[in-house]
Order: C-alpha cells, then structure tokens, then sequence
C-alpha cells in the first residue's frame, strides 16, 4: 500500500529566479485525491550525481517517488540514469519505444533524430507509460516495498502520462484511505497568539479516532491554519475536519473570518450581497490595490459601484470634497482624512457602505510621527462610522497588502454587527 509520497522536479531551469515549479501541485492534487500523502518536495538540477542523490534520501522516506522532468533526449536529461543506478538496473532499448517515436516525427515528414533514442532507454524490469502527447514515455518501477513513477517534464505530458499511472498503477495500490484538508484564514491575530489560542484543540484531536493534523502558517496581515484527517471515505473525514472547523471557529471568534478557505475579500463581498449593499472606495496610498482586490470576486459587481485613487492632496480636495483645512490641520495620513475621503465617496455614490485609506507605504515619506507604514482607515456603514490608525511592517508591497487587509477587516466586521436589509 501506498501512504506517503516524494516528488522531485528535476530540471537546473527550476533552481533559478525565471521558471517555478508547477508540475507538483498537478501531482500532489492526484495523490492526495487517492488518500495519498505528499510529506516531502524538492527540486534538483540536471546533475546525475545530485539527482542520484535525491532519489536515495527521498526513497528513505516514502512509499512512493514521482520524478519529473529529465526523460528528454539531451545529455542534460538524467533522470533515467540516475534512477537506474539507485535501483541497481540496467538500461535497456525498448525497439516498441524507438517505433513509436519514429512513427511521431515520420507523421510531421521529419525523419527522426537520432539521439531521440535516448528516450527508448528503459531501466530493466519496468513498466512503460506511454506518452500521448510527446516522445518521452512515463516509467513505472518497484524496488524492496517502494514505487518510483517517472514523468515528463512539459506539463501537458505530464498530465496525460500522470492520469494513465493514476487509473492503473497508483488506486490499486492506495490505501483507499480518503485525506481532507481544510484552510481557516484568520486576521488580527500573531501567529503565537493564534497558536497559543487553538494549541490546546491539537491533543484531543490527535486521540481522536479518526485523528485531524494541523499545520500553522504566517504572513504579513494574515495567517492560515491548515487542518487535515484520513478516513476511510470522503464523507467520514469531512465530518471530521468539519468539526475540527467548527471547533477553531469557536476559539477564535471573529478573528476566524474564513473556515473554508476563501479570501477576505470573498467573504466581504458576501455580506454585502446577504445586506444588499453597495460598496465604494477612496484609496491613496494602497493605489486601487483594495478596489482590485474586491474586483477580483466574480460576480462582484452586484455590490462594488466605483473606486477614486486620490493619491495627491489636491486630489483629494476635488474628487472626495475632504476639506483642505483638514488636510493642513491633521495632515493627509491621518483618521479625519480617511474618514473625510470615506464620507466623499459614499455621498457622490450614494452607496451603503464606503472606505477610505491613506497613508505612507514607503520607502521614503515617514517620519518620527508618522513612521513609514503608518495608515490610516475608515469605514461608514448605515448607523455607523469607525476610524483606525495602524502601524505595518514590511516592504512597500506589503505595506499596500496590509492596509487593505486592515480595510476589509474592519467592513467585515461592522457589516456583521448590522441588519440584513428586508
């Protein structure tokens, strides 16, 4: 039976800042379909010795190794080699291999290279994938209670030669186990302070009978609990996971914002949707970034009337009607300026609901009083107006990041003090 799982993306393109590797998230989403658990990731370029090397430590450590990438024709295609000399096999010429790759270049009128023939090389005693959409054929061997699937490097191979080995080689040897993950995203919280909160929930989930793992995970204005469990159907380590859910949701109150995974700006716009209200935004700082992020939603023009970016001070005299005499007394990053800019949108749109940000997102700007990362946000909803000055870290980027992060927050969390309209 296969439980645990490795995969390693040879290729030295993947090991620079120009090409990522996407081939293990198309892999990990198959095997985890089948109860499969990935435990380990890497990448390694195309050296033999090193991808010999990864192969030993990964196949110490699971049941099954994917390798992808590296079953191409040119000398710096080495994953056959490598493999082959862990395993202790010889590389043999496979002539149906060699025919079927002629037939490919003899359908295109090209007569066929010849160092194509690397690619009919075979480690002895394995199983051959063959490959519908490309020359280099997925290999399948076993060795001492472990399985090694060897797939092609270009995505759109890969995908047909993983879907063959998925349906005949990987669900007969699963442990018919189902596995369940679930994303709780969770705002206004430090990753000890979430910790510390849900740390007493991981011991009784662990006795559990059917056990739930979780994995903590940070960033800046954000931070995600990833809960997982096996059963042995879909349905029983749903409920499972479900209640595990249920269970982080109650510890952590509304800090908890999304149990299912969506972002913020998913769960804004479906409460502006349950309230039926309309929302619009002045930004400064954050330069449309909060206006972008709500757009993002499909279907959110049901509820997003318009956006203003008014980075300038004169901006946002003549677009927001914020009074100059504010700006000069309180300055532009300061709650009476978001709040003004807030105002000004909301009565030009004539919407329920509007935000104002402004701020300095760095690298320059600050200063003693207002720091590099100071914002300043405000929120009006029907009934109801609330201003906040926040103090972010991190790089401008992240500055713009958090401040929208901030801004949703705060509208999620009056909307859900308010009445759904009749």
């Amino acid at each position: 039976m296969i439980y645990r799982a490795a995969i390693l993306a040879v290729g030295s393109e993947l090991l620079t800042p120009i090409r990522i590797d996407t081939n293990s998230l198309v892999i990990t989403e198959q095997l985890e379909r089948l109860g499969i658990e990935v435990i380990y990731k890497g990448v390694v370029g195309d050296d033999r010795r090193e991808v010999a090397a990864a192969v030993r430590i990964a196949l110490e450590r699971v049941d099954l190794l994917v390798c992808c990438g590296g079953l191409g024709p040119t000398d710096d295609d080495v994953t056959r080699e490598a493999v082959a000399e862990v395993l202790g096999r010889v590389l043999v010429e496979d002539e149906r291999i060699v025919a079927q790759i002629e037939a490919r270049f003899a359908a295109r009128r090209i007569q066929m290279p010849a160092i194509n023939r690397r690619q009919a090389m075979v480690p002895s005693g394995a199983s051959v994938i063959d490959n519908s959409n490309g020359t280099a054929p997925g290999l399948w061997l076993e060795e001492g209670g472990r399985s090694v699937l060897l797939l092609p490097g270009p995505p759109r191979e890969l995908r047909a030669v993983l879907a063959w080995g998925v349906e005949r080689l990987l669900e007969p040897r699963s442990s018919g186990l189902a596995l369940v993950r679930r994303v709780i995203r969770i705002t206004n919280r430090t990753e000890s302070q979430t910790e510390e909160t849900v740390q007493p929930l991981y011991g009784r989930w662990a006795r559990q009978t059917i056990p739930v793992s979780a994995t903590i995970l940070a960033s800046l204005g954000q931070i995600e609990l990833h809960i997982s469990s096996r059963a042995a159907s879909r349905e029983e380590a749903q409920a499972v996971v479900d209640a595990a859910a249920r269970e982080v949701a109650d510890v952590l109150g509304l800090d908890a914002y999304s149990v299912d995974g969506h972002p913020l700006e998913t769960v804004v716009g479906n409460l502006l949707v349950e309230r039926g209200f309309r929302i619009a935004v002045a930004e400064s700082c954050t330069g449309g970034l909060l206006a972008s992020r709500l757009t993002d939603v499909a279907g959110s023009s049901r509820y997003v009337d318009r956006a203003v970016v008014a980075y300038a001070n004169q901006a946002k005299v003549s677009l927001l009607g914020v009074p100059e005499s504010t700006i000069a007394a309180e300055g532009a990053v300061s709650e009476p300026v978001a709040l003004a800019m807030a105002e000004g949108i909301r009565s030009s749109a004539s919407v329920d609901v509007a935000v104002g940000v402004t701020g300095i997102a760095g690298p320059g700007g600050g200063s003693t009083e207002k720091p590099v990362g100071t914002v300043a946000v405000a929120v009006v909803v029907p009934g109801e107006e609330r201003s906040k000055t926040f103090r972010f870290v991190g790089d401008r980027e992240q500055v713009k990041f958090q401040a929208t992060q901030a801004a949703l927050d705060m509208v999620r969390r009056m909307l859900m003090s308010s009445s759904p309209s009749a």
